[in-house]
């Protein structure tokens, strides 16, 4: 799971820097930085609250994002697809 990848993936669809992105969500911009660079990779349920908060999106969102390709290899490559293509609509609908 790559939290530090969903995290920045949405904050660039939302064209936010890291700093505006602290400051909503309450956290520091080197704790931010640093998972989106994978150098911290567990933030706590909190944490990722209060991102998911200052990014708009559900946490759930973030979630799947953050899914590594084995975590989600049960699922048919049309699932896949149709999640995918939801997740992108939500990032949309609640910008």
């Amino acid at each position: 799971m790559n939290v530090g990848y969903a995290i920045k993936l949405c904050r660039q669809q939302r064209k936010l820097t890291q700093g505006e992105l602290a400051k909503r969500a309450g956290v520091s911009i080197s704790y931010l930085s640093l998972l989106e660079r994978g150098e911290r990779s567990d933030p706590g349920l909190s944490a990722l609250e209060k991102i998911a908060k200052g990014l708009n999106v559900p946490m759930t969102l973030l979630l799947f994002l953050a899914a590594d390709e084995d975590e989600l290899s049960g699922f048919t490559p049309d699932l896949k697809e149709k999640l995918s293509a939801a997740a992108l609509n939500l990032m949309r609908e609640s910008a």
